[in-house]
């Protein structure tokens, strides 16, 4: 599962034990050789996903971590890309690999932008952001890019109830919910926190046109939904 150059198992344990904030900053040099980084495939499809909505200037990576989704980005926004995270090590890490962009760090439930983006991604993130927390994301989102911008992210259907998949997602966030009730300070990372409807519904509500298409790189499961959707949410303007 992970990489000789990945994190130890040591490590991973104190990164558990930590904050969110803490724990990435201790993950940070390592991160890209674990399987939590997006990966290319992913990437590659959002920006080709995204093209036909274009042309955009400017780009906002939302929750950037080291900066993988400055692949779609760079691509997309020639007059400049920007990433923010919370995690001091990780935006380190980031400014390292890709010093051509800009690197904020803040809190995604305070974003310090004001109509400044056509662009705005997510990939990976939103695990962390309990469900009364999502208004908040969205609304700063929506702040920070100019009318008629768009804010997009990938979203993976649910596993089938039964299935493998289905019991280790709900085996791990069951896990942390656990580890949260008896450990401070908590870590915030579930896997079954942000589903479709009710996602649509909190952008919806943070003024956001919504939209989705299915990522056909990702195929469709047995009753023809697809494995993984793109979700476009348009800003009006």
């Amino acid at each position: 599962m992970f990489s000789s150059q990945g994190p130890s198992v040591r490590e991973l344990a104190v990164q558990a034990l930590s904050s969110v904030e803490q724990g990435y900053d201790l993950l940070a040099p390592t991160f890209d050789h674990t399987p939590f980084r997006t990966p290319d495939r992913l990437l590659d499809a959002t920006a080709a996903a995204l093209r036909p909505y274009g042309p955009f200037r400017t780009g906002l990576d939302v929750c950037c971590g080291t900066g993988a989704g400055v692949r779609v980005l760079a691509g997309l926004c020639p007059n400049g890309v920007t990433g923010t995270d919370l995690s001091a090590g990780m935006l380190d890490r980031a400014r390292a690999a890709h010093p051509e962009h800009g690197w904020v760090r803040a809190d995604a439930r305070a974003l310090p932008f004001d109509t400044e983006f056509d662009l705005a991604v997510s990939f990976g993130a939103f695990g962390h952001f309990l469900p009364a927390e999502r208004p908040a994301l969205f609304a700063g989102v929506h702040r920070a890019l100019r009318p008629g911008a768009l804010f997009a992210f990938p979203i993976a259907a649910p596993p089938p109830v039964g299935s493998p998949g289905y019991w280790a997602l709900t085996g791990f966030d069951t896990a942390m919910r656990v580890r949260n009730a008896v450990w401070r300070p908590s870590f915030v990372m579930y896997y079954r926190t942000f589903p479709l409807e009710p996602v649509r519904a909190d952008l919806t509500a943070a003024g956001f046109t919504v939209s989705t298409l299915a990522l056909e790189e990702y195929g469709r499961r047995a009753d023809g939904s697809p494995r993984c959707r793109l979700v476009v949410a348009h800003k009006p303007g």
